[in-house]
């Protein structure tokens, strides 16, 4: 309990300090300043102990909070909630407008990243003389592919993108996670000389176990949801409806994350279809719930992912491999893209493939996803390719978050203005 408790005020210290600091100073986007001034304030703090002899007191305890397990605090924890916060105001027919290119994205971008990437390091890797099997390669492609839907949700939203291409990026990420889950099971499989099953095997027991799951739990948990007049039993409701589902998806190998997301985007579907029967649901207090849940969930993990970039330091030659690394995944995901984008059809807001691709190259972070996947390689692999492969992906988000991040307004402003002389 003491060690909770410690953790929790450190993470809600750093959560409150950097947030103030950011409000009232650098006011950069919040999520990008959490990530920025925790890895600026752990590597000081580690400075500053190393100085005056107290780095062994001062590194405990921020190995302490970074093993505060991100891996089972999002997977097994929170990524449920997070999700459902940030599908919950999608609707089904919205889904249904850009079906064909989400789909398209979240299943073949995502694979053909992940192939690119591992291609790509593996390459780098025999120029550099590092002796890395291309199984692991591409094990770390499936890591580095999908991007992150807290990222995404939390971030790009406040851009103001057009509405198409807002929504295609939002849904790509929301889906693609489950995707990339599925191939980092068969890669992973070809690194421990497991036997896991094919992907488009595990991938449709994933998707469609988790579709089943997501529908059925909200099939009926929704009539107890809309039928209450007690705002809180409505928001006691939605949770129960979003951690069962998870937990039945994990006890029987389907994808949570996919079934939490079923769930919010059925949720507030079925929403929509009350209001439109007359039978409006009042729901300020579940909204305002369920975006400070959001808020405080986000928070805390950005601040963990900041935290936890110490562990690039024990990664060898770490500025050339993570500029290795940085630079694959973006050739990945642009090559992968660009392909993608040929069995698209017409693209929404009048998007030519081109400004399509360049957009959601750069809008592709990275965020707590990836560095679970990453945590759970450590078994099965050697301690030094494990610290690469640590050091790459944490490399790959810090730059996505921060980097694109923070540039991705005016990137996005550029495409706008070429594509208005072009009109």
């Amino acid at each position: 309990m003491g060690g909770f408790l410690t953790n929790t005020v450190i993470i809600l210290a750093f959560v409150v300090l950097l947030g103030y600091l950011n409000e009232k100073v650098t006011k950069f986007t919040y999520e990008i300043s959490l990530l920025l001034f925790s890895v600026l304030t752990g590597g000081v703090l580690l400075f500053f102990g190393m100085l005056f002899g107290e780095a062994s007191s001062v590194k405990k305890v921020l190995e302490q909070v970074q093993v505060f397990h991100l891996e089972s605090f999002l997977m097994e924890g929170v990524l449920c909630f997070m999700l459902f916060a940030g599908s919950c105001h999608m609707r089904l027919q919205d889904f249904g407008k850009h079906a064909r290119t989400i789909s398209i994205l979240a299943v073949g971008a995502t694979f053909l990243g992940a192939v690119f990437y591992g291609g790509l390091f593996y390459a780098a890797g025999r120029l550099l003389g590092l002796d890395i099997p291309l199984p692991v390669c591409l094990l770390f492609g499936s890591i580095t592919a999908p991007t992150d839907p807290i990222a995404a949700t939390s971030i790009l939203k406040k851009f103001h993108l057009p509405s198409g291409v807002g929504f295609i990026m939002e849904g790509e990420s929301l889906l693609n996670d489950g995707v990339g889950v599925a191939l980092f099971v068969c890669f992973s499989g070809l690194v421990t000389a497991q036997k896991s099953g094919g992907f488009f095997l595990i991938m449709a027991k994933e998707l469609c176990g988790a579709v089943a799951v997501g529908a059925a739990v909200t099939a009926v948990c929704f009539p107890v949801f809309c039928t209450t007049a007690d705002e809180n039993r409505q928001i006691f409701t939605s949770l129960l409806a979003v951690s069962l589902a998870y937990v039945l998806c994990e006890r029987f190998g389907f994808s949570g994350a996919i079934a939490s997301v079923v769930c919010g985007v059925l949720f507030s579907t079925l929403r929509e279809r009350e209001a439109k029967k007359g039978r409006p649901l009042t729901l300020e207090q579940f909204d305002h719930f369920w975006g400070i849940l959001d808020t405080l969930l986000n928070s805390a993990l950005y601040v963990m992912l900041g935290l936890s970039f110490l562990h690039i330091l024990q990664m060898p030659h770490v500025l050339l491999l993570s500029a290795v690394a940085i630079a694959a995944n973006l050739l990945a995901r642009s090559g992968s893209l660009g392909i993608s984008t040929l069995f698209m059809g017409t693209l929404p807001d009048g998007y030519d493939r081109s400004s399509f691709v360049k957009l959601l190259t750069w809008g592709g972070l990275r965020g707590g996803l990836s560095a679970a996947l990453a945590m759970q390689t450590q078994g099965m692999l050697m301690p030094e390719v494990y610290y690469i492969v640590m050091g790459g992906t944490y490399a790959i988000i810090f730059f996505t978050t921060v980097v694109q991040g923070m540039t991705m307004q005016k990137v996005y402003q550029r495409i706008e203005k070429n594509l208005q002389g072009e009109r």
